[in-house]
């Protein structure tokens, strides 16, 4: 939910606040810039929470805790290439085939009820995935609006 208003919020003061600075580019530019701060945002997560982060991701899987710290070097990548014109297309791709990859460990962490920040606290459950699952669906449609279409 956090990621979501983080999102909206600076897409929308973008928008609003924009038309009266020198550095307003329109919508394009807002939703880009927008996305870009929300992973920067998320990125946060990944150095702050990267144990509990590590338990999101499949026991099978090695390496969890550098999965979780390169998805969050992933994430500063991603919002860079969003923020540069030239590189925005093939960073949108990108992007969206890593939403999709990342949708498992998100499964699986709602199906073990694991909690992201705290891992001594039980995780929503299954209810999350009626929020991320859409969430997941939107950023994904919201990258291809903004970045590769």
């Amino acid at each position: 939910m956090k990621p979501l208003f983080v999102l909206l919020v600076v897409y929308i003061a973008l928008l609003a606040f924009g038309g009266h600075t020198t550095f307003d580019k329109g919508n394009i530019f807002a939703g880009n810039i927008a996305i870009g701060v929300m992973l920067l945002f998320t990125a946060i997560g990944h150095f702050k929470f990267k144990t509990s982060m590590a338990a999101m991701i499949p026991l099978f899987i090695p390496k969890k805790v550098e999965i979780v710290l390169l998805t969050g070097v992933l994430e500063i990548l991603f919002a860079i290439g969003l923020a540069i014109e030239s590189t925005r297309y093939f960073t949108g791709i990108a992007l969206i085939i890593f939403y999709i990859a990342i949708l498992p460990a998100n499964i699986y962490a709602a199906r073990h009820r694991i909690n992201y920040e705290d891992l001594h606290k039980p995780g929503p459950g299954l209810k999350y995935l009626w929020f991320r699952i859409p969430f997941q669906l939107f950023l994904i449609a919201w990258v291809w609006y903004f970045s590769v279409r």
